[in-house]
C-alpha cells in the first residue's frame, strides 16, 4: 500500500514515535510524507520514503494529487487542533479528497494505530476491489 505521513510541527514528535513503534509493518509498504515530517522519519528508521515539499510550501497540495491520481491508498496525518495553520485552505482540500476518493484518514495517534494495526491484519483488502 501506498502510504501518506504528515504531521504538524507540535505533533512531529509524535509521528516519529509512531513509525518508530511501527516500522516492521510500514517496512512493507511505500511511504510518503511531506518534507520535514519525512526527513525526522527517515532519520530516526532508516525507512524509505519518498519526500515532497513542506505543507505550506505545497506538499499537501502533492499529497493531494497523488490521492486523485489514485497513488495514495492511506493518510496519516497527525493534526494539530489547538494551533492555527496558515495553510489551513490546503489542509481542508486535502481531507476533501479523502473523503472524495474514499482514501481513509486518520489524524490522531489512536487512529493511526487501529489503522496500523488492521493493515497489518489484512483488513485493506477492499481498497485491491476497487481497482
Amino acid at each position: 500500500m501506498n502510504i501518506a505521513l504528515i504531521a504538524h510541527d507540535k505533533k512531529k514528535t509524535d509521528m516519529v514515535n509512531f513509525t518508530l513503534a511501527y516500522s516492521t509493518i510500514l517496512k512493507n509498504h511505500t511511504l510518503y510524507a511531506t518534507g520535514t515530517t519525512g526527513e525526522k522519519i527517515n532519520e530516526a528508521t532508516g525507512l524509505p520514503i519518498q519526500r515532497f515539499e513542506s505543507g505550506p510550501l505545497g506538499g499537501d497540495q502533492q499529497i493531494g494529487a497523488k490521492i486523485a491520481t489514485n497513488e495514495i491508498d492511506l493518510v496519516i496525518f497527525f493534526r494539530d487542533p489547538l494551533t492555527a495553520q496558515p495553510h489551513e485552505p490546503d489542509i481542508s482540500a486535502l481531507m476533501r479528497l479523502c473523503d472524495v476518493y474514499q482514501i481513509p484518514l486518520v489524524t490522531n495517534l489512536g487512529g493511526a494505530e487501529v489503522m496500523i494495526r488492521a493493515l497489518d491484519a489484512g483488513f485493506f483488502e477492499w481498497r485491491n476491489l476497487q481497482s
